[in-house]
């Protein structure tokens, strides 16, 4: 049965904030048409039982990451570290080819889905084969992501990365990164074909230099000014400053700190997300706040590698946008992210309540409506909330949960980041006004996750 294009909420959660009786109207396309408050229910007008509020963009991910999570947490060495994990994690990386890589994707959207993210920024870099070597088309890996996200239902930001070295100052790569590498016009010729596939499913395209590490100066201005020629508001994502060796390697080779070169050496601004941004000097802080780049947090990845707590403090002193994305998959839900970054901030500040704003007290309310902009900017799609011209993508929150039932809309969305079982609270999902979650549960759920274990129980078997 075709989804109906229009809905009625009691409570939903507009860009301004909350609002009651409120009437969502969208086009073919999926994007809204109207949003109107203070409205009654019209008779023959579908209803929402829940609270509505805006579908999450989740701004970073490793898909194929998913097909190894839990499977590294086992001391390796004397002291584990993002390191001595980045070794573990090239195995794996080694082994998935194309159908693997697009089952584990395809579970790992419908996890998404099922867990309030209406659209995945794909950090790609999984681009050869075991050896090293382009597939016959060359852009296999990523349609298998883009096919991927389309059985799925999610919205997709496409950013193949850019990989050419091992190190600061153009080390050579090693045996375990093969299958990244790409020179510069190979990048671009990987850009141009996959624009058309992009274009067709309504993805976004855009380009991930992968860190200052793996991408000489020379090739990071080489690459920005070819991607400019391509699409001049592409996206635009690196990894920054995760961890304390990458900053001081930073410094032995350039004398700067990693965000200090990059504001310095690149034009960096809104079109760019800084992902992690760990470790930065209170001016580094501000000063790229202050450029419109997003922060892109990963709040439970982080905490999982031990890279540490970013400086929020002083981005938002900067007027700095930040958003959330899973990263490395070992948790997969928007709420955990919200609270494990609320968390942080109290336990670094030993107070509470501390993303709060000004203007709105209640915190999951502040960071939900926070999050899902600088996600939309991050992801250069029109996925910014509950407005006209935006995408219909949304999350109707469970009245019937333990955790929310008898609460006010406002409580219920608390209740959902810091007191309930996270995906359980979830009533149902839209993305483009189709539903793709009912019930808590994706149509796709069975079939998907029976072919994710069958690839893991593969991959297991060949390590």
């Amino acid at each position: 049965m075709k989804d109906a294009s229009s809905l009625w909420a009691a409570d939903a959660l507009l860009p301004g904030g909350w609002a009651r009786g409120v009437t969502l109207d969208w086009d073919d396309r999926g994007r809204l048409t109207a949003v109107r408050a203070g409205t009654a229910p019209e008779p023959g007008r579908p209803r929402a039982a829940g609270p509505l509020v805006p579908g999450m963009p989740n701004l970073h991910s490793h898909a194929f990451q998913r097909g190894f999570c839990g499977l590294t947490e086992y001391r390796a060495q004397v002291a584990d570290s993002f390191w001595s994990w980045r070794e573990l994690m090239y195995r794996c990386a080694g082994r998935i080819d194309p159908a693997q890589a697009e089952a584990i994707a395809t579970w790992l959207y419908v996890e998404m889905l099922e867990a309030g993210y209406t659209s995945v920024c794909e950090f790609h870099y999984l681009h050869h084969d075991a050896q090293g070597r382009p597939y016959a088309q060359a852009p296999e890996m990523a349609l298998a992501l883009l096919r991927a996200a389309d059985r799925a239902g999610i919205g997709m930001t496409l950013l193949p990365v850019l990989y050419q070295a091992g190190g600061f100052g153009g080390v050579a790569a090693h045996a375990g990164q093969r299958r990244f590498l790409h020179d510069t016009p190979a990048m671009m010729r990987l850009l141009d074909s996959l624009k058309p596939a992009c274009d067709a499913q309504g993805a976004r395209l855009g380009l991930a230099p992968h860190s200052l590490r793996a991408v000489p100066p020379g090739s990071l201005r080489e690459a920005l000014a070819g991607l400019d020629a391509l699409d001049a508001t592409a996206p635009i994502h690196i990894h920054v400053a995760e961890q304390v060796k990458e900053v001081e390697d930073c410094i032995a080779w350039s004398g700067l700190p990693p965000v200090r070169w990059l504001l310095e050496h690149a034009p960096v601004g809104p079109r760019w997300c800084l992902v992690h941004a760990t470790h930065m000097t209170p001016d580094e802080a501000r000063d790229a706040a202050r450029t419109g780049a997003v922060a892109g947090l990963c709040p439970t990845t982080e905490a999982n590698l031990g890279d540490g707590l970013f400086d929020m403090v002083h981005w938002r002193e900067g007027g700095g946008r930040w958003g959330v994305g899973s990263d490395s998959h070992s948790t997969v839900n928007a709420a955990e992210e919200l609270q494990w970054l609320e968390y942080g901030l109290r336990l670094a500040k030993r107070q509470r309540n501390v993303m709060a704003e000004p203007g709105q007290p209640h915190v999951a309310t502040a960071m939900t409506l926070a999050a899902v902009a600088g996600g939309a900017r991050a992801g250069g799609r029109p996925v910014a909330g509950l407005a006209p011209g935006q995408q219909a993508d949304f999350v109707e929150l469970d009245p019937d949960h333990i955790a929310l039932a008898g609460l006010s809309a406002q409580d219920m969305l608390s209740a959902h980041v810091f007191g309930s079982h996270r995906t359980s609270a979830i009533r149902s999902v839209r993305v483009a006004g189709r539903t793709r979650v009912q019930d808590g549960r994706h149509a796709l759920r069975e079939a998907a996750a029976a072919a994710f274990v069958e690839v893991r129980r593969t991959l297991v078997a060949e390590a």
